[in-house]
């Protein structure tokens, strides 16, 4: 007879972006001048870094949890925009980076290390040098001994404190930002 299978206690857990395989991307719908239809504006950069630590209680560590973006590296299919959006919008010369530092794991309905999972993060992110709280919904996977997945949040431009594009091939801009990251997520050393 086979002695009982204990469960094993919780285990602290600290994950870092993996050299390749994230993208945090923005998504704005967009009317230009000339096309009769909307579109999203799409921008993308492969240049973040961060990571976030889960103690062996399942809460996360605010002071060992962040990721940053690097706004300075975004690109879209408009090198006009990414100028106005560089130097107008974001004004990455004195704020290069979005922040973001994770608090909280809403709606999990198991262990944060159990995969594959959807749930709630939140936390406070600073874009532009505002600091406002931020829910991202994520799903997430493993993939060997990584976590891969991707999260997503919107807020409108003023709630940090963005000014609405206005240029003149752009005949409107819908005030809602959407923010996407798709993740790849390695076990610290």
């Amino acid at each position: 007879m086979r002695p009982p299978v204990r469960p094993q206690p919780p285990e602290r857990v600290h994950l870092v972006v993996a050299p390749q395989g994230n993208e945090a991307r923005y998504r704005v719908r967009e009317q230009l001048a000339n096309f009769d239809f909307p579109s999203d504006a799409v921008g993308a950069t492969q240049s973040l870094t961060g990571g976030i630590l889960v103690n062996d209680k399942g809460m996360i560590v605010p002071d060992s949890s962040r990721f940053v973006v690097d706004l300075k590296t975004l690109t879209s299919n408009e090198a006009r925009r990414d100028r106005f959006l560089q130097r107008n919008t974001l004004k990455t010369d004195s704020f290069p980076d979005l922040v973001f530092v994770p608090t909280g794991i809403k709606d999990l309905p198991r262990a944060p290390t159990s995969v594959p999972a959807s749930f709630q993060l939140t936390g406070d992110m600073t874009l532009r040098g505002v600091t406002r709280p931020a829910v991202w919904d994520v799903t997430v996977k493993q993939a060997g001994q990584d976590l891969v997945g991707s999260a997503s949040t919107k807020f409108a431009f003023a709630d940090f404190g963005l000014e609405v594009p206005k240029l003149a091939l752009l005949l409107s801009v819908k005030d809602t930002i959407r923010l996407e990251y798709d993740f790849h997520l390695v076990r610290a050393p």
